[in-house]
């Protein structure tokens, strides 16, 4: 069953013990930072900020900080069951035949229930005033931020020439009570988006959702492609539709049980400096000129709750956003690259830093067929390290893999180094959004790649020794505390 809104989530947390609430005065300048910080290291729960010093509102925060809590947010027992899913529906062997395609209805009669539901009310326009953003308890999350930052927004715009909506994050640095940032990177589709407004040179209407039920928030994270609207994709992880309302102020339709919605617009040619911020990098990044956008009104519930978040050094609330990105996506990139057996993004690799792969390898070099054909998709082209290894090594056993990094490359033979695009947000290359990616190939090497000396064979002991061993352990009378 469909969460309705974060307020549901909230109730569920509460019941399974996965949610602390905090009672006494805290402040949303830096101290919530250090307090959910400390939390979000330790795995520990969910907080609830029930009194924050110059608002009526309460914060919501570390909602999804681990692997629990996240698939608790999606409704599976583990993020594998919805690239299942996927799969499930592109295996065309499903609907080759007439009988397997009456098997099928049953499976695929829930997907009329994936796409958005236009309703005439909506709890979030309960209340309608005018913008005041000091009222919010928004956060500023470290000490040399540039200032307070709406961090957890579902930015959502409409493209002028084919009205399709778009959903996406793109935090908010709070300038005054009617005005924030909009931090659209170069490669966004909000920024290309904006360009198409610039051209025909009409004001970009924009309205931001704050506060909703877990798979619509994720959604705004996910690489979609470009014809695959948000909320149809929020609806299929929700298996449930979404209900959008139209907004006061403008014709976009926004989830209608949102917490809060900000309604306004961009100037085309307004710039303004942006930053610096605490990102998810674990670093600042760096102050500069971007869009502003302008509040003209402000709906919400009766009795909202403000959610937000936190990036900084791993792990951290993002890390766990970023792991379903991994899993959910894993099979449309097999499409294109069947020879994949798994993926990991591991957790310091903040996203882009570093994947590692499992292939079923075929032939020379197809590592470095992956590895180019990996930063030839997408946002995959942001990824600074790709590690391939053979099929019988598990990505995310971090061990094994450093292993066979350590002793399986010849550095000249294995080493591929990439110039392309990388994200906005890298600091290392000398250039800004461009600069040289590494390849690493820790696969198995064949003598048809030029590796003309024997192979060594894995040292492992026979699976006769093992089940003896298993079956005589408590014998042996061997403490494991």
């Amino acid at each position: 069953m469909a969460y309705k809104d974060m307020h549901d989530f909230i109730e569920v947390l509460r019941k399974k013990n996965l949610l602390h609430e905090i009672e006494v005065e805290v402040d949303s300048n830096l101290e919530i930072t250090e307090i959910t910080d400390r939390v979000s290291k330790k795995y520990g729960k969910a907080l609830l900020f029930k009194n924050v010093k110059g608002s009526d509102y309460p914060v919501l925060i570390n909602s999804l900080g681990t692997y629990e809590r996240m698939n608790l947010g999606l409704e599976v027992e583990e993020l594998d069951e919805i690239a299942d899913t996927i799969l499930d529906f592109m295996d065309i062997s499903n609907y080759a035949t007439l009988i397997n395609k009456v098997k099928s209805i049953p499976k695929l009669a829930w997907l009329a229930r994936v796409f958005p539901k236009k309703v005439k009310k909506g709890a979030c326009q309960e209340v309608i005033e005018e913008p005041d953003l000091t009222k919010l308890p928004i956060l500023q999350c470290w000490p040399e931020d540039g200032g307070k930052y709406i961090t957890l927004p579902l930015v959502i715009t409409k493209d002028p020439e084919t009205g399709q909506q778009n959903v996406g994050m793109y935090r908010l640095q709070v300038y005054d009570e009617k005005t924030t940032g909009m931090h659209w990177h170069l490669h966004k589709d909000g920024r290309e988006i904006y360009e198409k407004y610039r051209k025909s040179g009409k004001r970009m209407p924009v309205s931001v959702a704050l506060g909703c039920d877990p798979a619509t928030i994720y959604s705004a994270t996910a690489p979609l492609p470009k014809m695959i609207d948000e909320m149809i994709f929020a609806g299929f992880l929700r298996k449930s539709p979404v209900d959008m309302v139209k907004c006061v102020t403008n014709d976009i339709y926004v989830p209608a049980n949102s917490e809060f919605i900000l309604e306004g617009y961009v100037d085309l040619d307004e710039m303004r400096l942006e930053g610096p911020f605490g990102d998810h990098t674990g670093y600042y990044s760096l102050a500069d000129m971007y869009p502003v956008f302008h509040i003209e009104k402000i709906t919400r519930k009766k009795n909202p709750i403000y959610p937000t978040t936190i990036v900084g050094k791993p792990p951290m609330e993002d890390c766990y956003l970023g792991k379903v990105t991994e899993r959910v996506f894993l099979p449309l990139i097999k499409v294109q690259c069947p020879e994949i057996v798994d993926m990991n993004f591991p957790l310091e690799g903040v996203f882009h830093n570093c994947v590692i792969v499992s292939i079923k390898k075929a032939y020379p070099k197809h590592a470095q067929k992956i590895m180019n054909a990996l930063w030839g998709m997408g946002q995959m082209m942001y990824t600074k390290m790709i590690i391939v290894v053979d099929e019988n090594i598990k990505p995310q056993d971090l061990s094994t893999v450093a292993w066979k990094i350590f002793n399986n490359i010849d550095a000249k033979r294995d080493l591929v180094i990439s110039e392309g695009p990388l994200d906005a947000l890298d600091h290392a290359s000398n250039t800004a959004y461009y600069g040289h990616r590494l390849g690493i190939d820790a696969t198995k090497k064949w003598p048809s790649e030029g590796h003309t000396r024997e192979w060594p064979d894995d040292i492992e002991m026979s699976e006769e020794i093992k089940d003896l061993v298993d079956k005589r352990w408590k014998e042996y009378g061997i403490r494991e505390d």
